[in-house]
């Protein structure tokens, strides 16, 4: 559940991207925290693992209203994703708000996103939240693979093995050149504060 500041008069809105590793979260941020600098009310903080990173930073989104009477602030998480990190991972989502799934579309990582995606449901239980109650938005990455001639799944295909009971809003993105990673954004900022109001108020 958010945090609520009443001193700073401020909600606090936590946000993770989750997904298989080098499935493009860390890209994902990393494009955010260029692309909207006088947003980002911190510096970027990276832990590093093995082969991996953990990110954050505080985010001040546009127009998005307010919760009570409070000033709305993001804050914006990736997990590492390699399997022998689940532990990292279930820390980061203590306290989750909502979530953003970054499945990589290459061919070769399709069994890797499947289980990735029941590795965030098993950890949701552990506190208790249940994947088809959170906020969360599916973004299919590394789409401009394509053109480089690497095999990658059909849009059909990723629905089918990952959303088709979720039914949770898609996009198709690349992190690496900024398509529809601010709409991934947006999208998962409006449906989480929308779900925080109707909560609180």
């Amino acid at each position: 559940m958010a945090l609520i500041n009443p001193k700073k008069k401020e909600v606090q809105v936590k946000i993770v991207y989750y997904g298989p590793g080098r499935g493009g979260k860390t890209t994902n941020l990393e494009y955010i925290n260029q692309k909207f600098k006088k947003r980002i009310q911190n510096e970027m903080v990276t832990v590093k693992t093995y082969g991996d990173r953990t990110l954050f930073f505080d985010f001040l989104p546009f127009d998005i209203g307010e919760i009570k009477g409070h000033s709305i602030k993001v804050q914006l998480y990736t997990v590492p994703g390699q399997v022998k990190y689940n532990a990292t991972r279930r820390l980061v989502l203590r306290g989750v708000d909502g979530i953003v799934f970054v499945a990589d579309s290459m061919d070769l990582r399709r069994e890797m996103n499947i289980r990735s995606l029941q590795n965030l449901k098993e950890n949701l239980e552990t506190f208790n939240k249940n994947i088809f109650n959170i906020p969360l938005v599916m973004q299919y990455n590394k789409r401009d693979l394509e053109e480089e001639g690497i095999p990658i799944l059909t849009v059909d295909t990723l629905q089918k093995d990952l959303n088709s009971r979720l039914k949770a809003p898609y996009f198709e993105a690349s992190a690496v050149k900024g398509d529809n990673v601010a709409a991934t954004m947006k999208k998962i900022i409006a449906l989480t504060v929308t779900s925080l109001r109707k909560k609180l108020e």
